[in-house]
């Protein structure tokens, strides 16, 4: 697999990272063998990139990654970890905290449950609005000085909180979500980003199924997407039109409707990283067949006119949720 550097201040990794947290959470139950395969798989054909975040099932996401990189060199794998999002023993989120002590609290029980001295790239799930991001970079670039951490990265915030942050200590990504369906960082956020040199780690870019090719109107959820309004009645009809009319100029270029759109991602810059949320090797497989994928300046107006910037319906996030997110208030 060809690599990607992460900004000017992160490490290279391989164009395609793997999401693990349908492994441990959201999606209903998971196969802790098929998991443990699917890590080695991405491992195996290139990837270098381990997104988590200690919350993923309480933990148990990054001590299911412990497991499948046991033996494994310490500098053949980037793992990248995200923290302050608390949770209650129902599994509710109740909050963030990304205060300079819990900072030092999370990363200490992250490093231990992962069973390694440091960690490629920390960053806070979500601002907390209680604390200034300048306090939370600030305590990131105390750990990373310590050796605890070698590149600070954001995750779902606007451009001014990036400029904030990036006044305190170089960042070399910011997590976001974006896809054929989720463009809204082209606005303000991807030019404050390309303008700082800091890199993009595009989540989402199946929009949870969404447009993988393989969800139907029938398809029961009984996941945390029950909860999101792109799912549910009319807005999932017109959705589910949006990706037919892209299967179609999938088809036309023998590739999945799910390769094509993570290749749309790969093709908004060499500065844009997809991470690829697999919970089986097929999946894997399927997705990252994107790498071998070029789309064509014909292509690529093809897939624009099949799926046209912000054609899709309902929101990426119920409505708690996207109270919290600051990359969705202009700044």
């Amino acid at each position: 697999m060809r690599k990607r550097k992460l900004g000017a201040s992160g490490p290279a990794v391989g164009e395609i990272g793997l999401g693990c947290m349908g492994m441990s959470d959201f999606y209903g139950p998971a196969d802790r063998t098929e998991s443990i395969a699917t890590i080695h798989a991405a491992l195996e054909s290139g990837a270098t990139l381990i997104d988590t975040g200690d919350f993923y099932g309480q933990g148990h996401n990054e001590m299911l990654i412990a497991e499948a990189l046991k033996g494994r060199a310490r500098d053949s794998y980037v793992l990248s970890v995200k923290f302050g999002a608390l949770r209650d023993p129902a599994m509710n989120f109740v909050g963030y905290d990304a205060r300079p002590e819990a900072v030092k609290n999370f990363l200490t029980y992250s490093l231990k449950r992962l069973g390694v001295d440091h960690l490629d790239i920390y960053r806070p799930a979500r601002l907390d609005p209680a604390v200034p991001i300048e306090d939370t970079i600030g305590a990131i670039a105390d750990m990373a000085k310590a050796g605890y951490v070698r590149a600070i990265g954001l995750s779902e915030v606007n451009a001014a909180t990036i400029r904030r942050a990036a006044a305190v200590h170089p960042i070399c990504d910011l997590q976001i979500e974006y896809s054929l369906i989720v463009r809204m960082i082209e606005a303000d956020i991807l030019p404050a980003c390309r303008e700082l040199g800091v890199g993009i780690t595009a989540y989402g870019v199946l929009a949870r199924g969404l447009i993988s090719g393989h969800w139907s109107r029938e398809r029961s959820s009984r996941d945390f997407r029950t909860a999101s309004s792109r799912f549910v009645g009319e807005a999932l009809d017109h959705n589910l039109a949006l990706v037919e009319a892209l299967r179609r100029v999938a088809e036309a270029k023998g590739a999945s409707v799910a390769a094509t759109a993570v290749a749309w991602v790969l093709a908004q810059g060499p500065d844009v990283v997809p991470l690829v949320g697999a919970r089986k090797r097929t999946q894997w497989a399927e997705s990252s067949a994107a790498e071998r994928l070029t789309l064509t300046a014909a292509d690529l107006a093809a897939i624009e006119a099949a799926v046209p910037k912000g054609a899709a319906k309902g929101e990426r996030y119920p409505a708690p949720a996207m109270a919290h997110l600051d990359s969705e208030k202009r700044g």
